[in-house]
């Protein structure tokens, strides 16, 4: 800077305390810019490949633009003179609140981010039939996986009475923590409850009620 200022004319050394923050706030402004379309492009063929939906793309994209844009405007601060203990205050205040906010809302994060693991890791896709279940013993909700968005997976109940449709709604945070039975084809109707199959097999033709002589119905 002092071999610089020695080299350039004393109208020019006024201004030099304007012009390099500033060419300094322009480079920042313009290595933010060019990341963030980085970014985006990488994230836009991670989902052509991946075959994400556009519903997954669109928070992707809106929390690597915050960031740059939080990281950009940090450093801009810095270069045109904001004390350093200024910003690490206003840091760990800003990462305090989001903390919180993030503990708040973690059951709805927590969808998200099995969604994208849905999407990325595919246990299942759409069309396929489905048992989610609490243990491998006992049945769970089945049926054929008709939608999954950032929240919810959606399956047409598959043991709803015949002529009448009804689908469930299963939390993707929720097929993560159960055991999830994937079926090749269509899977055989619910089969009814053992004791009702019994009684209906073992049952005998009801035996005919004695009829009481009567005065009018004697022989």
């Amino acid at each position: 800077m002092q071999v610089l200022k020695t080299r350039l004319p004393e109208w020019m050394q006024d201004w030099l305390e304007v012009i390099i923050p500033g060419s300094q706030i322009l480079l920042i402004l313009f290595v933010a810019w060019l990341l963030q379309r980085t970014l985006r492009r990488l994230v836009r063929r991670a989902s052509a490949h991946y075959q994400l939906p556009n519903e997954l793309l669109v928070p992707i994209n809106g929390l690597i633009r915050w960031l740059i844009i939080a990281s950009a405007a940090l450093l801009v601060l810095e270069r045109m003179g904001v004390s350093a203990t200024v910003l690490w205050t206003a840091f760990t205040g800003f990462a305090t609140v989001g903390a919180v906010a993030f503990f708040a809302a973690w059951s709805v994060l927590s969808n998200l981010f099995c969604a994208l693991l849905i999407f990325t890791v595919r246990p299942f896709k759409i069309g396929d039939y489905i048992e989610v279940l609490d243990t491998a013993e006992k049945p769970g909700a089945k049926g054929r996986v008709v939608d999954i968005n950032l929240l919810y997976t959606t399956l047409e109940d598959h043991g709803a009475a015949t002529g009448h449709t009804a689908w469930l709604q299963i939390p993707n945070a929720l097929v993560f923590q159960r055991v999830v039975r994937r079926f090749q084809g269509v899977p055989p109707p619910p089969a009814p409850p053992a004791a009702t199959a019994d009684a209906i097999a073992n049952a005998s033709p009801a035996a005919p009620t004695p009829v009481t002589p009567g005065p009018f119905n004697t022989p």
